[in-house]
């Protein structure tokens, strides 16, 4: 008789028990829920007006590329091989040289050594000055080295005279980029996307006024390329030396000068990291020149490629902003936050990058129609969407694992898995496709697409794997070997 209420005593302390591991776990998931929540609002602060500052910038060359193409297709090739190929070379390697100062800005603003921030972008003024200066011979010898890598002659004699004409806006890249990293560092970025605003609708004005309607063609083109970016630079400028840098900017220095040697080379790995991820699917355009109808191939593929640009700038806004986050968190040795930041922004452009990709799909017969006059050209695209809107996918993905990577300093790391997967893997496979078996540019670019699929899976990999307490240590011996001394003055 007396097991009975032991037994109903038992069950209700078991129930009891039940209830509060549900409850327990409850909580756990509205924790988890409130910090992916907060950390979304973070990255969503950081991402949105980098993403708008990415597109802006971006929009420059693409609204220029517009304009060209309803002069002629020449002209629409010209400008298209040179942003793609001769600027986009430069851009490459002037984004990457200064992607140095931004995995060292972020670190230590994330330790508080705000003084070093304007140390590290002059010295990476100093590096990138330099670097334009050994860039300058790519741009006036561009006729030869599009013809070498089998460019038309008309093609490639045309865009060595508008290049030469480009010269200015390298040099503008050497100002830009450092500028940028000191910025974004601070989570400044809404000042760069306001300035990227206001010169994109100037240089909207501009191109048509000079290009259509004073009918200055290639001559205008460049006038208004050059002028709207150094009014970006002059924008920023003006807001570090006369209205605000918190005590980040306390004037020249000849610290700019000391501990170069480092400093390069973490710059030339950064170079390399990035160059070989934007330079990978330019190549498609250099490549297409060796196809029969050049002209149709080229303006195709490129107007594929810009479509590709403005997309890849709304990664590129959540890879400064993983970027700034890893940075930050790991400078400030908060291991736990950076890991937890990665997983959110990777969701979160997974998410936008199927958006997109159905975005490219749906309009696949009509966008065609804002850049090209050209029916063949115009159908060309339409043939291209699929392999346009797979490479949007990807895009989500990929620059962000790269954000995380310049965050947490990999880039020498990264360069040599770029190197296998998409030069010794996806280039080869692509003209094997597109000459050997005879598909054409959809065969070049869809096994340059393969090099990126193998990328990006070895690259989650090891962001799956890292170690994010060393990682954090790592951080904080950067730190003490560049910034120590000139922080504790």
């Amino acid at each position: 008789m007396e097991e009975a209420p032991l037994l109903h005593q038992n069950r209700a302390s078991n129930g009891h028990e039940e209830e509060e591991e549900e409850e327990e776990e409850e909580k756990v998931e509205k924790s988890l829920a409130k910090r992916a929540i907060e950390e979304s609002n973070k990255l969503w602060m950081l991402s949105g007006p980098a993403i708008s500052t990415s597109i802006c910038q971006y929009s420059l060359g693409a609204i220029t590329q517009t304009f060209a193409g309803q002069v002629s297709t020449l002209a629409l090739a010209v400008v298209s091989v040179e942003n793609s190929v001769i600027a986009g070379l430069a851009f490459g390697v002037m984004m990457g040289m200064g992607s140095a100062s931004e995995t060292l800005c972020g670190q230590v603003y994330g330790a508080g050594k705000i003084t070093m921030l304007g140390i590290y972008m002059q010295r990476s003024w100093v590096i990138l000055f330099v670097t334009s200066l050994i860039l300058v011979p790519v741009y006036v010898f561009s006729p030869p080295i599009l013809k070498l890598f089998g460019q038309t002659d008309e093609i490639a004699d045309a865009t060595g005279r508008f290049a030469i004409w480009m010269l200015p806006q390298l040099f503008a890249y050497a100002l830009n980029f450092p500028i940028e990293k000191f910025l974004q560092a601070q989570g400044k970025f809404s000042v760069m996307a306001c300035v990227a605003g206001v010169v994109l609708l100037i240089h909207v004005l501009l191109s048509w006024l000079l290009i259509l309607k004073l009918g200055w063609g290639l001559v205008g083109a460049a006038v208004s390329l050059n002028l709207s970016w150094w009014l970006v630079v002059s924008g920023k400028l003006a807001y570090i030396f006369i209205w605000k840098s918190d005590g980040a900017w306390t004037g020249f220095s000849f610290q700019a000068f000391k501990d170069l040697f480092g400093f390069v080379k973490l710059s030339l790995a950064s170079a390399v990291m990035l160059c070989l991820e934007i330079w990978y699917l330019m190549i498609v355009i250099v490549i297409t020149g060796h196809l029969k109808n050049p002209l149709i191939a080229v303006d195709a593929i490129s107007i594929c490629m810009n479509i590709n640009g403005w997309d890849f700038m709304i990664a590129l806004g959540f890879n400064a902003a993983i970027s700034v986050r890893v940075s930050n968190e790991l400078g400030a040795g908060k291991p736990g936050a950076a890991k937890f930041s990665v997983l959110v922004v990777s969701t979160t452009s997974i998410a936008i990058g199927l958006v997109c990709m159905a975005l490219v799909l749906g309009t696949r017969d009509h966008f065609p129609y804002l850049f090209s006059n050209s029916a063949e050209v115009r159908k060309e695209v339409t043939n291209l969407a699929p392999l346009l809107a797979t490479t949007v996918l990807l895009n989500s993905l990929q620059p962000v694992l790269s954000g995380v990577a310049i965050g947490a300093g990999w880039q020498a790391l990264v360069a040599y898995i770029n190197i296998g997967c998409y030069y010794m893997v996806g280039l080869p496979a692509g003209l094997l496709l597109g000459f050997k078996f005879g598909f054409g540019v959809e065969g070049i670019w869809g096994g340059m697409i393969g090099g990126i699929v193998l990328q990006t899976i070895i690259l989650t990999i090891i962001t799956s794997c890292t170690n994010w307490k060393k990682e954090a240590l790592e951080a904080e011996n950067r730190i003490r070997k560049w910034g120590g001394s000139v922080a504790e003055d």
